[in-house]
């Protein structure tokens, strides 16, 4: 990897792990912010962690940007021997695939899409070389994710898949945004998977939708009256494929403040992850199911 610094006007510093999004990144751009935080480093009003980078607000009459740099520097060369294992938890996801909502949703914009004639499901199986969309969606869920940052939109999470970056799937944006994209759906664009916390305007391909709140600034869902925003970064996701008549199930317990995540604590240690990716994924299986 190679970082690099760069200020953003007098007030800004961000720092780039690399070109490229990795959980080297992640964990590296982790380690750093969480120095800064302990170190209560008088001038720094602001930690901004967002995947493989992070930016950092500092009052310049409080403290030089030239010192400010330089404590960067010094908590990076300690970070390349940072732990790297990290304690988190795995949540299961209902992920009902093809609904009737971001469907009618996706063809009212195929104008703006590089396949007007298909579906984004469609396109996704064939840009990763399966022969079916059936054989995509088991792709999709068959693994687990890693939550690498919450943001952009207030409670999103961007998720990467814990496979081979060979294996991982890769898919385009739309050639031009959305101006609608139902609330909680399942998307992907590049490298990274997401859910829309909230209904809006957006690019990424639409694969499903879950019924599952990830987002509530009232805080009268059940699993987010201590805190607004269900995710985390270091979050681990496991899609579970359900049906409408799950979906309908799903929907009638949350707002019957029934509804229960699954949800489980576990240690992700990257180092024994890229040693052997499928024991490391199947352990949190068996954690997530209790096995």
């Amino acid at each position: 990897m190679k970082t690099r610094y760069s200020y953003g006007g007098d007030e800004h510093i961000f720092v780039e792990m690399d070109e490229e999004m990795s959980l080297e990144a992640f964990f590296k751009s982790m380690s750093i912010t969480n120095a800064v935080r302990a170190a209560h480093i008088d001038g720094i009003t602001e930690v901004c962690p967002a995947n493989g980078s992070f930016q950092i607000k500092f009052d310049p009459d409080r403290i030089a940007p030239d010192r400010l740099m330089s404590t960067l520097q010094s908590l990076e060369q300690a970070a390349e021997k940072a732990d790297k294992r990290l304690q988190t938890r795995i949540v299961e996801i209902p992920v009902y695939y093809r609904d009737p909502w971001t469907t009618e949703t996706l063809m009212r914009f195929r104008e703006r899409h590089q396949d007007p004639a298909g579906t984004d499901l469609d396109y996704a199986a064939r840009m990763n070389g399966y022969d079916t969309v059936e054989q995509f969606i088991h792709a999709h869920h068959a693994s687990p994710w890693f939550v690498s940052m919450v943001g952009f939109v207030a409670g999103l999470p961007f998720l990467y898949q814990l496979v081979e970056r060979e294996r991982q799937i890769q898919v385009p944006k739309y050639l031009r945004p959305r101006t609608d994209t139902p609330k909680h759906t399942i998307g992907h664009g590049g490298c990274f998977g997401c859910i829309y916390s909230v209904r809006g305007a957006g690019g990424y391909q639409m694969f499903g939708i879950t019924p599952m709140p990830i987002y509530d600034p009232t805080q009268k869902v059940s699993y987010l009256r201590e805190f607004m925003v269900f995710f985390r970064p270091g979050d681990i996701v496991k899609w579970k494929p359900i049906d409408r008549e799950e979906y309908d199930a799903i929907t009638a317990d949350v707002a019957a403040n029934r509804y229960e995540p699954r949800i489980r604590k576990v240690t992700f240690d990257l180092d024994a992850f890229n040693a052997d990716i499928d024991g490391t994924n199947q352990r949190l299986m068996e954690a997530l199911h209790g096995v």
